[in-house]
């Protein structure tokens, strides 16, 4: 792994160099929240865009009142190590930023309060080229998705992600690439760190956010552009067969972007092959966050 210069507690060091107590909170109870965000190059202008910075930071302020820490920065000041921590890299490319608040205090699971530190840590990260072909084969995973009452998905906490790791090494030794949850009451959730869209007779359709689902800002741009191709976007219940009978299925997320998948416990959705919706999403969501589009350049910020 390259050594980058990251954001780390107000100073910009080597990610060698940084390092948290192995008795802290953090390091023995995953608590700690985060935001994964996207930055991508637009060649024509020689920039760089970081991609709903606004959203980002709402949701990992979220994340904090949720989970009961105290985050120490306002929004100007995260979008000020953010930029700060890509321009001491000097990236003239697509990169991904992994923003994270942690209690480096030492304490148990349980603890309240205490020292809360923050890295912001840029990593090169090349976009899908498009047209994308070849899809991903997944499966309905025998793993329940959290919920609500007991890991709320709604905060991105390192600590729910595990939950995601037990269906994807499940999906991976049973043949798959991908795994998909279905939540307490039996419906299709999400997958494993994004979420999903189903095509059926040229409607968009997605699980409702009570279906134990991420509040997912890629997902939310995909429902707020879909009009612009003359999509309509359908939030409903969607039951395990209806995948099996989809014209189209994708996973979206910041890390994700667009991943198309092309079977679903060995049956093939539509023809099996990456469709054209799928693509056209894509194409308009690249073209988005690169600052292509006029109407929607108020979602991105320069980095220089």
């Amino acid at each position: 792994m390259a050594d980058n210069i990251i954001w780390f507690k107000g100073e910009l060091i080597p990610q060698s160099q940084a390092s948290v107590p192995v008795l802290s909170s953090t390091a023995q109870f995953g608590l700690n929240v985060f935001e994964g965000i996207r930055c991508y190059w637009n060649e024509k202008e020689r920039q760089l865009y970081a991609f709903r910075l606004k959203e980002h930071f709402d949701r990992l302020q979220t994340s904090c009142k949720l989970i009961r820490i105290e985050c120490p920065y306002d929004s100007n000041q995260l979008e000020d190590a953010l930029i700060k921590s890509i321009q001491a890299n000097e990236f003239k490319s697509d990169c991904a930023v992994r923003m994270t608040l942690f209690v480096e205090s030492e304490g148990s699971w349980s603890t309240e309060g205490g020292s809360v530190g923050m890295f912001v840590a840029p990593i090169l990260r090349t976009r899908v080229q498009l047209p994308v072909k070849v899809g991903k084969k997944a499966c309905v995973s025998s793993w329940e998705r959290i919920n609500d009452n007991c890991l709320p998905p709604r905060v991105k906490a390192g600590s729910n992600y595990i939950n995601g790791r037990y269906a994807h090494m499940a999906a991976i030794r049973g043949g798959y690439d991908l795994p998909i949850f279905l939540d307490h009451n039996g419906v299709v959730a999400e997958g494993a760190g994004a979420c999903i869209f189903i095509v059926r007779n040229g409607k968009l359709i997605t699980p409702p956010m009570a279906a134990s689902i991420l509040e997912s800002i890629t997902r939310q741009t995909l429902i707020d552009f879909a009009g612009d191709l003359g999509f309509d976007v359908v939030e409903r219940d969607i039951a395990r067969t209806e995948l099996y009978v989809s014209d189209e299925i994708f996973f979206c997320g910041s890390a994700a972007e667009i991943t198309p998948i092309v079977s679903v416990d060995n049956y093939d959705v539509g023809s099996g092959a990456v469709g054209p919706i799928t693509n056209g999403m894509h194409a308009r969501y690249l073209e988005i966050t690169s600052g292509e589009i006029e109407k929607y350049r108020n979602w991105i910020t320069p980095i220089y």
